[in-house]
């Protein structure tokens, strides 16, 4: 016979004629051949596949593997034709087949990394994992069409991936609120130098001013003993030489006292610097230890309200999937009920459709059983008459009372009437050989009279196969 395939299907033939096996798309299969069609179609695969890592530490490595034949290759379609062709591949034998390579390579990949190398590069793992277990399947002819690994999962008893994440979160919230403190600290430390800073530069500033109004003051003092000396030097010498004297023990009065004063506002500057300072000091041990007492208050109650929310979401959870338990076991019951009530109603049907099938095979049985006997009645009359088809005619006309029917419907008519009434006979003998005969005999010998009759009054004329009516001229 001449087989085709489909389009994502292929033939194999073997037999007479072939060496090995023939792969064709159409093709004769002659006897002594046999072909074996086999679908190219890819296939989803999915595993949870365990492994350990260096570490001996177990994960869970989801994933999705859709695996078909290499349709590229004449060689990969050969190989696939001869080991996976001959079982489905949706079997146990081909699903474990693929399982093993790729918990195998999964696993010898995942024992040389450490969990930190395996959890980082996961691109990397993932890529490799898929040229190792590719490379296994080509010698069975498969391709991996297309491949998703999901994310990591810890094995039961072994949380390394929860317990990972829930140090991250931790570490990311204290250094938060590390950050926060260090931010506090810098604000009041900050103010505090500015305040310390505008008091040393208002302090500085005073201290000049004082020290520039003295010199101003001593220069004025200095310019009016010079005048008073220069109107008093032709006076008296002395007397100038003294208040020359008396004018340099005020300059150094003066030093004196500027330098005084100058020590007095220093000391005092510096006492308020220092108190500034250790006040500061002060505010921030204050806010430090309002900054640890606040950490540990926010942290006892984040903890209550985290295991608060982690018990209220799993009794929701638990509500919701016993819901769906239940909304799921309705409607299964109900599809139940309702396919046996369908399963009823079609046997039902099915056995009201049969019973009036055999009804109507026995009427039809019936009919054909009728047909035949009559058949067989007629036959055996018609070979009796000699097969004179005339006389079978007036036989059954007779035995059926069609004449006796036509004299009621002509008595019928002419009821209430007055109407000519004929009585005749050919006055012809029958002979004693044809006594058999002698009533069919009489019927004839009425009949012309009968139609004639019949005519003058209805002015109706007898069918054709009955005969007719003679001329009158003749």
């Amino acid at each position: 016979m001449y087989r085709v395939a489909k389009a994502s299907e292929y033939l194999v033939i073997t037999g007479a004629g072939i060496e090995d096996i023939k792969l064709a798309k159409k093709s004769w299969v002659f006897p002594g051949q046999s072909c074996t069609v086999f679908d190219l179609s890819p296939v989803n695969y999915t595993f949870e596949v365990q492994a350990m890592s260096a570490e001996k530490l177990p994960f869970v490595l989801p994933a999705v593997f859709t695996i078909g034949p290499r349709v590229d290759d004449q060689e990969s379609l050969l190989k696939y034709a001869k080991l996976i062709s001959p079982h489905d591949k949706l079997s146990n034998h081909v699903k474990e087949l693929v399982q093993g390579i790729i918990e195998g390579e999964t696993r010898v990949l995942a024992a040389s990394m450490t969990m930190e190398e395996v959890f980082r590069g996961t691109k990397e793992f993932k890529q490799e994992v898929f040229e190792k277990v590719q490379l296994e399947l080509n010698q069975f002819g498969l391709l991996i069409y297309n491949a998703n690994v999901k994310q990591l999962v810890d094995v039961p008893g072994h949380e390394y991936f929860s317990y990972l994440g829930q140090k991250t979160q931790m570490e990311a919230a204290n250094q938060a609120r590390v950050d926060v403190s260090e931010a506090k600290m810098k604000g009041e430390v900050g103010s505090k130098s500015r305040e310390g800073q505008t008091l040393q530069n208002a302090a500085k500033i005073n201290a000049e001013t004082k020290v520039i109004a003295m010199q101003r003051a001593g220069e004025s003092d200095k310019e009016g003993f010079r005048v008073r000396t220069e109107v008093k030097v032709f006076e008296n010498q002395r007397e100038a030489e003294v208040a020359e004297s008396n004018s340099e023990l005020a300059k150094k009065k003066a030093a004196w006292t500027k330098a005084a004063q100058v020590a007095e506002v220093e000391a005092a500057k510096a006492v308020a610097l220092r108190e500034a300072e250790l006040q500061g000091e002060v505010e921030r041990m204050n806010a430090l230890t309002t900054t640890e007492k606040l950490k540990a208050d926010l942290l006892s109650k984040a903890s209550v309200q985290y295991e608060t929310k982690v018990q209220e979401a799993n009794w929701e959870l638990y509500k919701k999937q016993k819901e769906s338990e239940a909304i799921l076991y309705e409607k299964k019951a109900e599809a139940e009920a309702q396919k046996a009530l369908a399963d009823a109603t079609f046997y039902a049907r099915k056995q009201a459709a049969e019973a009036e099938l055999y009804a109507k095979k026995k009427e039809a049985e019936g009919i054909v059983t009728l047909g035949n006997a009559q058949g067989v009645y007629v036959s055996t009359l018609l070979n009796a008459l000699g097969n004179d088809y005339t006389a079978l005619r007036d036989y059954l006309m007779i035995n059926g009372g069609m004449f006796q029917e036509m004299a009621k419907i002509n008595a019928e008519a002419v009821h209430g009437l007055e109407p000519k009434i004929s009585i005749w006979t050919n006055g012809g003998g029958i002979t004693e050989g044809s006594m058999g005969m002698k009533e069919v005999a009489g019927v004839y010998k009425m009949l012309p009279p009968l139609f004639k009759t019949v005519h003058e009054q209805t002015g109706m004329l007898p069918p054709a196969w009955m005969g007719t009516l003679s001329d009158k001229s003749s």
